[in-house]
């Protein structure tokens, strides 16, 4: 142990990992300074030196979890190529990611979202600042969508951008309950083709959600 109260190999990307599991599974407000502390091996004084605050750590590992997670996909219109196929393809890796979770954990944001907003002043605000974010993300796959032939142009933007990022939400959440986590794609793919949304091509294609969660869980 170091005079600073860490362990002398403290690694503080490992130690952020590891609390991103921590909320992740249990939440934010099962995990005191102590209780992470106490399981990262460093002393409160250590945690606040390395980390700041809880509510810091937290967002950075929040955003972590985001720059990870398999909806990044959607962040950009792709130059070339079907929206609706990136839409596809994503929406499938979430699916295939949530079954393969072992400890059935949903999704961090929107875990937190039910936790936090309109609860937490300070975490609660940002938290519903990236949902929402990731809401007009999704209008503006929509409206390329549209722009370039895949969806009528009398299409309800809003509405099916809403719609899309509801059935994320729910299906987050069923993925938690459901003892037969295999039901998930084809409840997305019966959502994808309601909306004129699904491409079979890219259902077809092959994805790696199995790394997303070798990065998020700790041996």
């Amino acid at each position: 142990m170091s005079k600073s109260g860490r362990p002398s190999q403290f690694d503080r990307d490992a130690a952020l990992d590891e609390a991103l599991v921590a909320f992740w599974r249990e939440g934010y407000q099962a995990n005191s300074v102590k209780a992470l502390s106490e399981r990262l091996g460093i002393t409160r004084s250590s945690f606040y030196n390395a980390f700041e605050s809880r509510e810091a750590m937290f967002m950075e590992a929040f955003e972590r979890y985001l720059e990870r997670s398999p909806d990044r996909a959607l962040a950009a219109v792709p130059l070339e190529g079907s929206v609706c196929a990136l839409i596809t393809a994503t929406f499938k890796t979430i699916c295939e990611s949530l079954t393969l979770d072992p400890d059935a954990k949903g999704c961090l944001a929107v875990n937190s979202v039910g936790a936090l907003c309109n609860v937490d002043a300070e975490i609660g605000p940002k938290v519903a600042a990236q949902m929402i974010a990731r809401l007009e993300r999704i209008e503006t796959l929509l409206k390329a969508a549209v722009a370039r032939g895949e969806l009528p142009r009398d299409a309800d933007i809003t509405a099916t951008a809403l719609a899309l990022k509801t059935f994320l939400v729910g299906l987050n959440s069923m993925a938690k309950v459901l003892p037969n986590r295999s039901a998930l794609w084809p409840a997305a793919r019966a959502t994808l083709a309601a909306f004129g949304l699904l491409c079979e091509d890219a259902e077809l294609q092959n994805s790696s959600p199995v790394s997303f969660h070798e990065k998020t869980t700790v041996k």
